[in-house]
């Protein structure tokens, strides 16, 4: 069997159809029509019914809509052919395309406008600057519809396009910011390789022409003028100049100097880094007497120099600037300018010490007067004469009291005195021989009874408040009154001390336990001055070993068992004990004289008495109750104390039948308990009315006495007497060596 099957060809419709009958499409066939009209055709799909029609019978299409390719290229169908008379399929259902056939109805466009670009200016022929591009929307495969090419519709004198790629150039070589910083340029893409009858898009390409620095700086003017009063302080700016340049940006930044020698010296020039302005500022101080007018050379040049334009010649340039200096009413002026001077300590008062010069800077040479600083001469020790400038001494000078003086010289106009100058001077006093030598300290050395002769006691050394240029020599020996003496000998070292000798064999310290030996000492002067002064030597008692043990019959010096630190040590404690002795025997007596001056008033705060260490309340054994209830009999103690309280009497005379008399008390049936009963009751129905006592019970007991108790203090504090009952005795036995210690206990 033959399979059956769809005949037809490609299908094509042309874009932009503009006829006013259908376009026929094409045809779809089955080879099983015998042309009898038995077979009907059908379509379905994209446009089916709208845009393409189809003929039942004949399978004729036809497009009924003008179409365009820029918006769909391609439409897919399916096509069905069906028995006429039972609607049955006679052929499986088959898709089919109809392609829209593109012609040229779309120009160029550029998307990616607006354009932007740069180009530094004196840049080569054939520069590329950038490069555009245009779309075409046409069907590139078919025909020539999409080829693009690029042409200058404006700008071609300056740049130029590659027909291809777009690519814009520089077309010459002189392109000047200065002169123009940007340019328009129109730009046009045609399709149909720019055949006839293509379509053409344009954009405007705007090129921006950048900086380099071609162009050296240039001062406006040849020659600036300046004025500054001579009293300006140096730093003071005197004016600003600034040269130009037509570059923009760090191709501007400008570098100042000075170019002339005076210049350089007696003025600076800095440059401004916002403004690019050169600041001229003084240098040296100016002096309008001396010169009136400066004139200064600047120089300005480039501080980024591009070597490619080197040759278009120095990217420098100079201007001259005149500074006048104007003339001010100035102080006087010290000269010369010396601030040391030197006089005697020995000078008398009114002597010259040195004279200060000062004379007056302007033309007009005023005459000038002296003053000096009271301020800093408060003792006024210097005076100045006011019109001569020397100083003098006004009163007596002692170097060692003040060796240097620092004062303030005063210099002014005489008619006219706020023009005032200052000049520190000082004053050095030099030394005269006035303070004779002295004993360092007051020397006091010990020998050994069993001293050998010859032996060392003491090295002096000697102070003297002078300070010779040449440096101290002083000079030792015995007065003559000591010098026959037979004990010591004293050798002068040389070297501004001496040493004292033994002279003999053995000292006794009961014939004579202190030796004075007096000491001159002479110094080199001029003129030589002397002084005596005492060497005390104790004869003490020694050990074997040459150690001190005591120098005379109540001295004794610690031993070696026995440091000076465990000695101040110990003392301490014992004086730590006597305070805490003391302060308990104070707190008892007070305590005492604090329960004497009890009354029957409230005793709520101190009723509660329990002067038993037992078990408590509960513990009926260990405190015996019958207690409580024994007293004294009061008939009896009144009888035999004489009714003596705790206030009466002597407590510490019958302390000791006090003690003997309280375990044996014993209970009396006449006594009246009427008081204490009273009481009891009288604190209980006080306790009842008292809300904020807690309602439990207690048993309490009350340390009341009743009224005129014969019972005297309990207390085994005795009051202050001036006996004492222990023995110090045994302090003897602890030797001569703690005596003292022993007088503290």
């Amino acid at each position: 069997r033959v399979k059956r099957g769809w005949v037809w060809n490609q299908f094509f419709v042309v874009e932009e159809y503009t006829g006013t009958e259908p376009l026929y499409v094409g045809k779809i066939h089955s080879d099983s029509d015998e042309g009898d009209g038995s077979i009907k055709y059908t379509i379905s799909g994209e446009g089916a019914g709208t845009i393409f029609l189809i003929d039942e019978i004949t399978g004729d299409i036809h497009a009924t809509e003008r179409l365009d390719r820029e918006q769909k290229t391609f439409y897919t169908l399916r096509a069905q052919a069906r028995d006429r008379q039972t609607d049955q399929l006679l052929e499986p259902e088959s898709e089919f395309i109809i392609k829209v056939q593109d012609i040229n109805d779309s120009e160029p466009r550029f998307l990616e406008g607006p354009y932007i670009g740069s180009v530094a200016e004196l840049s080569p022929i054939g520069t590329s600057v950038m490069q555009v591009m245009a779309s075409d929307a046409d069907d590139p495969t078919y025909g020539s519809s999409a080829r693009v090419v690029y042409s200058v519709l404006e700008g071609e004198q300056h740049f130029t396009v590659d027909s291809k790629t777009g690519v814009i150039r520089t077309a010459v070589a002189d392109l000047d910011r200065e002169t123009q910083d940007r340019y328009e340029v129109v730009i046009r893409a045609t399709d149909m390789a720019g055949q006839l009858g293509g379509l053409s898009g344009s954009t405007t390409v705007t090129i921006v022409v950048t900086d380099v620095n071609d162009n050296p700086p240039r001062f406006p003017q040849k020659m600036y003028q300046f004025s500054i009063v001579e009293t300006a302080p140096v730093g003071t700016a005197i004016g600003r100049v600034k040269a130009e340049d037509s570059d923009v940006g760090e191709n501007t930044d400008m570098t100042y100097q000075v170019k002339d020698e005076e210049g350089v010296e007696m003025f600076k020039v800095t440059t401004d880094s916002n403004t690019q302005e050169a600041v001229i500022t003084v240098q040296k101080p100016l002096d309008y007497e001396s010169k009136k007018v400066h004139t200064v050379v600047v120089e300005a040049l480039n501080k980024f120099v591009d070597p490619r334009f080197v040759d278009l010649g120095t990217f420098r340039d100079q201007t001259i600037v005149r500074v006048s200096v104007l003339d001010v009413d100035e102080p006087p002026e010290f000269r010369p300018p010396s601030n040391l001077m030197e006089v005697q300590e020995d000078a008398h008062v009114g002597s010259v010490v040195g004279v200060v010069t000062a004379l007056d800077p302007d033309t007009a040479n005023h005459p000038v007067r002296y003053a000096i600083d009271r301020s800093t001469d408060a003792e006024r020790i210097f005076d100045i004469d006011a019109n001569t400038g020397a100083i003098v001494t006004g009163k007596v000078l002692d170097r060692e009291t003040a060796g240097w003086h620092n004062i303030t010289v005063l210099a002014m106009e005489a008619d006219n005195h706020s023009q005032v100058s200052r000049a520190s001077l000082r004053i050095r006093i030099l030394d005269v021989n006035d303070n004779p030598p002295e004993l360092a300290t007051p020397y006091e050395a010990a020998v050994c009874e069993d001293a050998k002769p010859g032996q060392l006691i003491q090295t002096i050394s000697v102070v003297d408040r002078d300070e010779p240029q040449s440096g101290h020599h002083f000079y030792f020996t015995l007065v003559p009154e000591a010098t026959n003496n037979h004990h010591f000998s004293l050798l002068d070292i040389k070297d501004n001390t001496a040493a004292v000798h033994t002279q003999r064999m053995g000292f006794n310290r009961q014939e004579q336990d202190v030796y004075l030996l007096p000491i001159l000492v002479v110094d080199s002067g001029p003129p030589a001055l002397s002084s005596t002064g005492t060497l005390t030597i104790r004869v003490c008692g020694c050990d074997s070993n040459g150690a001190i043990q005591s120098c005379n019959s109540t001295a004794y010096v610690v031993s070696a068992t026995l440091s000076p630190g465990a000695l101040i040590a110990l003392l301490v404690c014992i004086l730590i004990l006597v305070v805490l002795v003391l302060l308990i025997l104070t707190l008892k007596r007070h305590h005492k004289s604090h329960l004497t001056s009890e009354d029957d008033e409230d005793m709520r705060d101190n009723v509660i008495k329990y002067n038993d260490e037992g078990g408590g309340e509960q513990d009926t054994e260990a405190y015996d109750m019958s207690a409580l209830r024994s007293l004294y009999d009061f008939s009896e103690i009144k009888g035999s104390d004489g009714g003596g309280g705790p206030g009466e009497g002597g407590p510490s005379g019958n302390l000791a039948s006090e003690l003997h008399v309280l375990p044996h008390w014993v209970q009396s049936p006449d006594l009246d308990f009427s008081v204490f009963r009273d009481y009891i009751c009288k604190k209980v129905e006080q306790a009842d009315e008292d809300l904020s006592v807690p309602p439990y019970d207690s048993f309490q007991t009350y340390a009341f006495e009743g009224l005129d108790s014969p019972v005297p203090s309990l207390s085994s504090i005795n009051t202050w007497s001036s006996g004492s009952e222990q023995d110090f005795s045994y302090l003897g036995g602890w030797g001569p060596r703690f005596r003292q210690l022993a007088a503290l206990y």
